[in-house]
């Protein structure tokens, strides 16, 4: 009898003891939704975050024919500039880029690869002979958009291949074009810009802007008043300029006039950066 209950006893723990071996091995891990880490503790990196795109709702387009830089906003037309644009025989190149950086109060370095130039004195920031102005918008260094200390070139062929503006709208379109591209600055820092001249400021677009540079004719968007054959009309906010007003003017300059102009060509060399966007053709 007592043999018999040892059996039974021992049957029964050992079954037991299997019973709860399987509820062991067959529960699963709680698992909340977090992926384990890897061996020694440290989480994988985060992804980096894609790369800003240029905004589509704002582009430039620079008519070179009819000298004229306009900004569209959801592809209406906002606003149109005056320009002087580049001689024959130093044309404003077609094309397409984007605008990445705004330099407020830019310096000139006179380039040391022209023969022009070899006799000229670099500019600092504020200088009145400064051929760039005060602002300068950069797309393509050295093609860039830039302010002038000749206004009265505005509307004509005279500049070196560069885009020239008037200063206080070339100044209007940079703080346009800061906005759009992601880096705003408040009226405290333009008037801190306008106050401090030799004082360089760079600012660069995390949002490049959109620029087309063409020849009028290829110009698929209607603007309001047809552009006749000729490209008349050039548009300033001072009035217009015909086109025979532009060739006649043209024809009065002479080389010492463009060699002149010349020296409203390329920047500030202190860093490398600093050449590109300041080496502006003037």
């Amino acid at each position: 009898m007592t043999r018999r209950l040892m059996k039974t006893w021992t049957a029964g723990g050992v079954a037991a003891l299997f019973a709860m071996a399987g509820c062991g091995g067959d529960e699963a891990p709680e698992n909340n939704g977090a992926a384990a880490a890897p061996a020694g503790g440290v989480a994988p990196a985060a992804q980096p975050a894609p790369p800003p795109q240029p905004p589509q709702e704002l582009r430039l387009e620079v008519d070179v024919a009819a000298k004229e830089v306009r900004l569209f906003r959801r592809d209406q037309l906002e606003k149109s500039y005056g320009i002087a644009v580049g001689t024959k025989e130093w044309p404003t190149q077609n094309g397409s880029w984007n605008v990445t950086q705004v330099v407020w109060n830019p310096g000139w370095t006179p380039p040391p690869d022209e023969e022009w130039s070899k006799k000229e004195e670099p500019k600092e920031p504020g200088d009145p002979d400064n051929p760039l102005g005060t602002v300068q918008i950069v797309y393509d260094p050295p093609r860039t958009i830039h302010g002038t200390n000749e206004p009265e070139s505005i509307g004509t062929a005279a500049s070196h291949g560069s885009i020239r503006m008037r200063n206080a709208e070339a100044e209007e379109l940079a703080q346009t074009l800061m906005t759009a591209g992601g880096a705003p600055k408040d009226a405290a820092w333009i008037q801190q810009a306008r106050a401090n001249r030799k004082v360089r400021q760079e600012v660069q677009l995390p949002n490049p802007i959109p620029i087309r540079v063409m020849n009028g004719a290829d110009n698929a968007d209607a603007v309001e008043g047809e552009r006749d054959a000729e490209g008349t009309a050039s548009k300033s906010s001072g009035g217009s300029t015909t086109r025979s007003d532009t060739t006649s003017r043209s024809g009065r300059e002479s080389r010492s006039d463009t060699t002149r102009s010349s020296r409203r060509s390329r920047s500030d060399t202190t860093s490398t950066r600093r050449a590109t966007a300041d080496s502006a053709r003037s």
